[in-house]
């Protein structure tokens, strides 16, 4: 069954090629992604209307980094925090418990479990933990004004369907990736 089987062994090849990489080019593409999830994530702010059909790919770099390295996914997740603190300290709330979450999250599971279902569950997991933590806990309204920040099953629930629907998505996502990055076969792509 599709959510049964093993992923392939593409991020393993991934990380093996990235280790041989120096520690300049290393720290040079965390800080490059780290900005770019900034970039992403401030478009909302930046680009109203739009700008927030693009903010969640935001996930994208800090899934990269830590699908090479989870030692440059957590410098970039935090250089990101930074950023945003620096820059829009509005949307420093929502990246660190959601997109960033999910990024690391991702290339974390990826790194410690094989079967798809597991690395989906755990990625969805911790999407929700984020998302009511910033709802339930600080208050701060994530899902805009209409949802309440008094605890609902409802409300949970719904958030974890739509937790477990979008990591599906990202993981796929990043098993594309790395498939392509393996298909081209060189160490050359990471520079």
């Amino acid at each position: 069954m599709y959510f049964f089987k093993a992923i392939s062994d593409d991020v393993q090849f991934a990380q093996i090629e990235f280790r041989k990489q120096s520690r300049v080019k290393k720290l040079v593409l965390g800080s490059f992604l780290s900005c770019m999830a900034a970039i992403l994530h401030s478009a909302g702010d930046l680009l109203p209307g739009v700008g927030y059909f693009i903010s969640p790919f935001a996930t994208l770099p800090i899934l990269i980094g830590a699908m090479f390295s989870l030692q440059m996914a957590a410098m970039a997740y935090f250089l990101t925090i930074l950023l945003l603190l620096m820059l829009f300290p509005s949307e420093l709330f929502v990246f660190p418990f959601t997109t960033g979450l999910l990024g690391i999250g991702i290339g974390a599971a990826f790194s410690f479990f094989k079967k798809r279902l597991t690395i989906i569950s755990f990625c969805a997991i911790l999407l929700t933990i984020g998302i009511m933590g910033l709802l339930y806990v600080f208050h701060f309204p994530v899902l805009g004004p209409a949802v309440s920040d008094t605890f609902s099953f409802l409300t949970s629930g719904s958030i974890f369907l739509f937790a477990l629907l979008y990591s599906w998505l990202w993981v796929e996502l990043a098993l594309f990736f790395f498939k392509r990055i393996k298909g081209t076969g060189s160490s050359s792509q990471f520079g």
